[in-house]
């Protein structure tokens, strides 16, 4: 067995960050290093940050955005158009569409998409409470903003059979947005155009 040439804490740090997205075992070990060496102006803020974060964090019972309140700022927010919901896959594609700010309605996070590779049900994601909400009088169109990839597309065609009934309009954003491609990755550019360009399914 190779020699650790760290303590245990250290060890386990350096696992910790290799978990999250975009950082492998040596990246992560880089991490660690820099959050030892910068510990009171970075270690200690962010290990506060954290815990506060764990205390206060909360899902929106009405749109699935987080936030450190029930309902979420965007939700309780006056001036927002009521009669459109913007249906995305993740928190972090919300983001990126508030970043860009071409949208002024609510919002549904579906918290991922149907995926028979990965399991991922209908029943797995929050489709039922969209067709409740879709139901509610104010409503007029939902806009699917889902990645352009294969599944994106399966659960834009499993909403828009769910939604028939409801009588709302369902529009999808423009294919500005490159196949394959994720909203969070994209310019406020793109995302702008895409999104003043949707179209009736």
């Amino acid at each position: 067995m190779p020699h650790s040439s760290a303590g245990p804490e250290i060890e386990r740090l350096i696992a910790l960050l290799s978990r999250l997205p975009g950082l492998g075992p040596r990246s992560a070990r880089r991490a660690a290093l820099h959050l030892i060496r910068k510990k009171e102006m970075l270690m200690v803020p962010l290990a506060a940050a954290l815990g506060e974060a764990v205390d206060r964090i909360v899902t929106c019972h009405e749109c699935g955005n987080i936030d450190v309140s029930d309902p979420c700022a965007i939700c309780a927010a006056g001036g927002r158009n009521q009669n459109s919901i913007c249906v995305v896959e993740q928190v972090g594609d919300l983001w990126a569409l508030e970043r860009a700010g071409a949208y002024r309605g609510r919002y549904h996070v579906l918290g991922g998409v149907l995926s028979a590779l990965d399991g991922v049900r209908p029943e797995d994601l929050r489709i039922g409470r969209l067709v409740q909400r879709a139901k509610e009088a104010e409503i007029t169109e939902v806009i699917l903003a889902l990645n352009a990839n294969v599944d994106g597309q399966t659960t834009a065609h499993y909403i828009h059979d769910a939604l028939k009934e409801s009588g709302v309009q369902i529009t999808s954003i423009a294919r500005g947005v490159p196949v394959g491609g994720e909203l969070d990755y994209l310019d406020d550019g793109t995302l702008s155009a895409a999104l003043k360009a949707r179209k009736l399914l």
